[in-house]
């Protein structure tokens, strides 16, 4: 039996039906906090073999030197955030690594036994979701994109300092 060994984990994504309610409840319930929130983001990719643009708002913050990534679909593209009937999923999604070479870890976990599901990409990011065959819950992803992992660092400096002032900021991605 192969293992691939990846390093620790850097983020664990969950999948949301309204994001501003779900910060809200990991500030008041968890003290996770700043949020970055970035609005209006497109991915341009495949989803189990077939071209698709996925449209999410996404927000991050940071628990330790974990990244929670909060994730709400905001369109009906095919992808990994809707069920196969298109409804939209919820709950745990993910544990995600960031990786220098996105390529040579999706060919490193599909040689040993990972099914590829979603890759995709933006101008600041690639991502590949990749599934256990026979394990139909969590997804694995790989993030590999520039100054990803100082982004991270900077935002775990953030979370360490927080007084609970600036909650929440907003980047959006339109036009």
């Amino acid at each position: 039996m192969s293992q691939a060994h990846f390093g620790a984990f850097d983020q664990i994504g969950f999948l949301v039906d309204d994001l501003d309610a779900a910060i809200a409840r990991w500030i008041e319930h968890s003290g996770v906090g700043p949020w970055t929130v970035f609005r209006n983001v497109t991915l341009d990719g495949q989803y189990r073999g077939v071209p698709t643009t996925v449209g999410i708002d996404v927000a991050l913050a940071y628990q330790g030197d974990i990244q929670i990534e909060l994730i709400l679909a905001t369109n009906d593209a095919p992808s990994p955030y809707r069920s196969p009937d298109g409804t939209r999923l919820l709950g745990l999604h993910h544990l995600a690594r960031i990786v220098d070479d996105l390529d040579a870890a999706v060919a490193t976990a599909r040689a040993g036994g990972m099914e590829l599901v979603f890759t995709a990409q933006n101008p600041a990011t690639r991502v590949a979701y990749l599934a256990v065959p026979g394990d139909p819950g969590t997804l694995f992803e790989f993030i590999a994109g520039p100054g990803m992992r100082e982004m991270c660092d900077a935002g775990i400096a953030a979370a360490r300092t927080w007084d609970g002032e600036d909650a929440v900021t907003v980047v959006d991605l339109a036009g």
